[in-house]
């Protein structure tokens, strides 16, 4: 037990960076807990927000909701270039090329910049129009116009945000890239509150409070983000000329994060076909699926980060020259994935009416929800696999391959069977659920197939 505490305290303080000698497990396990801890930071800033923003009244909520609906290109993007910059990164440190590590983080940066200005300005200047567009009314595109716009114009924040915490964790640094977002999460933890509703010379702003407390905490952590890579102590170090632009290295990002935008915008848009599908079947079925999907998301985040953890690990020891170190990492991360996800799934299917009761206590979407974990839970062993081998091709730097495994997973096979089953075939919504299982069982499996063959091994980056 004392091992095991001085181990998880070693993995917070960040004391290894290379991970390109020593045992894997260590590895595996250094780099997952700052990343997994990192995962629930995240998804705490969407929590955080709908919850004192839900206090104002609907409308608010609305103004937050149809605003985050168009945000989604501007996350999509900025996971595709995170994507891109753990793999870069990861090589360069790999290679013990340090400098080069340094200067392609200059030009994350500077891509990053250009990126959130691209998206940015025409947000912050068609911010009624947007709502409008997106169905708001004249009274909600009037008092949450300001929130929409504050928010377009925080787009460097949000993608500096996810980049260079990609950066980070190339780089080995998983902890710091946790210590950023425990600062963005903490001031927007304490000024939600006082932005919204007031205290003492401070006015009560409202649904624009919001977006000052997440605009000035996003701002915070990007700075400590900026602060740590700046630094002369650190594993990797950013240096002003890093910051002229280069092309090779600017168009070697791209490439990569091309395929990362385009995984998280094909399994955005399936989940919403899949949404779009139940929601012939009435708002109970609906509120019930969705209830589950938070409930999974939020007990899987610890795969992400083991996930994440092998991208790094594939990164690094392909850099350094060790393919087969960089494979034995990708498997032994997602066997540790699937043993978590069997205990998870096992929890779930046992206590899946115990575990919704505590979110609904409708019994016609508890129905639902009980029926859509446990079937789910059918597909962790296989979706244990598929998260982490993804991830791994992602972290050798190859997202071509993922993507188009997405869209055949995603598009041709679960969006038309999930209608097939639940419309043709009379299964209803469990239609949808066992479509999903499928599609993620298939995804896994081809996942596998394509990692034993070993091209990943040779792609350069």
């Amino acid at each position: 037990m004392t091992r095991f505490i001085r181990l998880f305290l070693a993995a917070l303080r960040g004391s290894e960076s290379n991970f390109t000698s020593g045992s894997i497990n260590r590895a595996i396990f250094l780099l997952s807990v700052p990343m997994i801890l990192e995962m629930v930071m995240e998804s705490l800033f969407a929590v955080v927000d709908v919850f004192f923003v839900a206090k104002i009244g609907t409308e608010a909520v609305a103004t937050v909701g149809l605003t985050e609906s168009v945000l989604t290109l501007v996350y999509a993007i900025a996971i595709g270039l995170s994507t891109a910059a753990t793999a870069l990164v990861a090589r360069r440190v790999g290679e013990e090329n340090q400098r080069e590590a340094g200067t392609t983080i200059g030009q994350v940066i500077l891509v990053s910049l250009a990126v959130a200005l691209v998206m940015g300005i025409p947000g912050f200047v068609f911010a009624e129009d947007i709502l409008r567009l997106m169905g708001g009314d004249e009274r909600l595109i009037a008092n949450g116009s300001g929130f929409t716009r504050m928010i377009f114009a925080s787009a460097p924040a949000i993608v500096l945000l996810y980049t260079l915490s990609g950066c980070l964790r190339g780089a080995g640094e998983a902890s710091i890239a946790m210590r950023s977002l425990w600062i963005a999460n903490g001031f927007n933890i304490i000024l939600c509150p006082v932005f919204i509703f007031g205290f003492g010379p401070i006015p009560a702003m409202g649904v624009m409070g919001s977006a000052m407390a997440t605009t000035t905490g996003r701002t915070a952590g990007v700075l400590y983000q900026l602060y740590a890579l700046t630094r002369r102590s650190g594993s990797v170090n950013v240096r002003r000329s890093d910051l002229s632009f280069n092309s090779d290295i600017v168009r070697n990002l791209l490439s990569i994060a091309a395929g990362g935008t385009g995984q998280f915008l094909v399994g955005s848009a399936s989940w919403i076909f899949l949404t779009r599908i139940l929601s012939t079947f009435g708002s109970d079925v609906v509120a019930g699926y969705t209830i589950a999907i938070r409930i999974m998301i939020f007990t899987i985040l610890p795969s992400w980060g083991m996930a994440n953890a092998a991208a790094t690990l594939v990164g690094q020891n392909l850099g350094a020259g060790q393919p087969e170190r960089a494979e034995t990492s990708a498997w032994r991360a997602a066997l540790c994935n699937m043993i978590f996800l069997v205990v998870v799934g096992i929890t779930f299917f046992i206590g899946a009416t115990e575990i919704v009761g505590l979110f609904e206590r409708d019994p016609r979407v508890v129905n639902v929800a009980v029926e859509c974990l446990r079937v789910f839970c059918l597909g962790y062993v296989f979706f244990a696999y598929g998260m982490v081998i993804s991830q791994a091709l992602n972290g050798a730097g190859d997202t071509r391959t993922p993507t188009l495994i997405n869209i055949l997973c995603f598009w041709v096979i679960e969006i038309p069977l999930a209608y097939t089953l639940a419309t043709f075939v009379n299964w209803g919504p469990p239609g949808v659920f066992w479509s999903v299982a499928i599609s993620e069982s298939l995804l896994a499996i081809i996942a596998i197939i394509v990692f034993r063959r070993g091209r990943w091994k040779v792609v350069q980056v």
